[in-house]
């Protein structure tokens, strides 16, 4: 169930900064949080970034390992957050991941551990990461076809890629999810062969519907494959059945594979995150904190909060908690992307985190 992307009148407000989650004004509580590790990334998908990049966040406003760990253990213990995961930019290239998923592993209340990457550099990592306390992994990967991997990607590293998710499920990160997108006029075929693919493999696969995120501000709806057309294109190559499990704050719909298992021997299942077509604003349970220290409290915000000034700064625990919950009473009720005052936000996806 959605809530409208603009309410029709404020209402009753949560409880005001002080204690407890994060709650916005709507009665949603965050206890999903991902962290940006770094803005950087060492590929240049066409639908992301320029190929020659973008300017990256200087080195010294970035988070340092130690600064991270505080956040994240102030979320944990004292703001309700469960589950952790760690994004980019790609996370892989970040020199202390290990160290700081090592770290976010000792916490009490352990928080459930992940990390979406694009895959380079996993099959060095995974196994390190496991030992380390990571849960799972999510892979991004758009294609299966080695020329087109280049084109989109302008990078001929899908073998690496491969090899990267080959040694999650080999180091025990499961389930080892894939996540793809779909442009049309460019990989929209490929939906029953990413599902034979991970089928095959015993991957969890979820197609993600493109959203406004580029660097370029290029997005066109009208390039965008839907959760609907998409749900046609794997109906037509198998069978798929209506998943028993509650979604919950999930934002992927989910869908059993007959006839099919994954690595774990578990019924296979297929997923479809409509973010643009099928919003799940009413359910989300997310905030984000990016690699210079701010919390957005929706993908599609287009302000946040400063909490490494106050960090730097000498804030308290309470008080950089106090910040955090108030910047999430601000959260708007939905993303509005179907509103004509929508507005994308200035920074990407990559700067953002996922």
């Amino acid at each position: 169930m959605s809530v409208p992307d603009r309410p029709a009148a404020d209402p009753p407000r949560a409880a005001a900064p002080g204690a407890g989650p994060l709650v916005d004004r709507y009665g949603r509580v965050a206890t999903d949080l991902r962290v940006s590790l770094t803005d950087r990334c060492n590929l240049r998908c066409t639908y992301c970034m320029p190929a020659e990049g973008l300017p990256w966040l200087p080195r010294a406003d970035v988070l340092t390992d130690d600064e991270v760990f505080r956040l994240v253990r102030i979320a944990v213990q004292r703001l309700g957050v469960t589950e952790v995961r760690f994004t980019g930019g790609e996370p892989l290239i970040r020199p202390g991941l290990v160290e700081i998923v090592r770290r976010a592993g000792e916490l009490r209340p352990r928080p459930a551990l992940s990390l979406t990457t694009n895959g380079l550099g996993l099959d060095r990592l995974a196994r390190p990461l496991r030992e380390a306390g990571l849960d799972r992994v999510n892979v991004s990967l758009d294609t299966v076809d080695p020329d087109r991997y280049t084109a989109l990607t302008r990078r001929n590293r899908l073998p690496d890629v491969l090899a990267g998710l080959a040694a999650a499920t080999g180091a025990g990160l499961r389930p080892v999810k894939i996540n793809s997108v779909l442009m049309r006029g460019v990989n929209e075929d490929e939906a029953p062969r990413l599902l034979h693919f991970a089928l095959q493999h015993g991957y969890q696969l979820r197609f993600i519907e493109q959203m406004p995120l580029d660097a370029q501000h290029g997005w066109d709806r009208r390039t965008m494959v839907t959760a609907g057309e998409i749900l046609t294109a794997l109906r037509a190559a198998v069978t798929l059945r209506p998943d028993p499990v509650d979604r919950g704050g999930a934002p992927a719909e989910t869908w059993l594979v007959d006839g099919y298992v994954d690595a774990a021997g578990r019924p296979a299942r297929v997923g479809v995150i409509g973010s643009v077509t099928r919003p799940f604003c009413g359910d989300c349970d997310r905030t984000r904190l990016t690699a210079d220290g701010q919390v957005r409290n929706c993908l599609f915000a287009t302000e946040e909060s400063d909490l490494r000034a106050a960090l730097r700064g000498g804030a308290d625990d309470a008080e950089l908690a106090d910040r955090w919950r108030a910047a999430m009473l601000a959260k708007r009720a939905g993303h509005g992307i179907d509103d004509p005052s929508f507005l994308q936000p200035v920074r990407p996806m990559s700067a953002i985190g996922g």
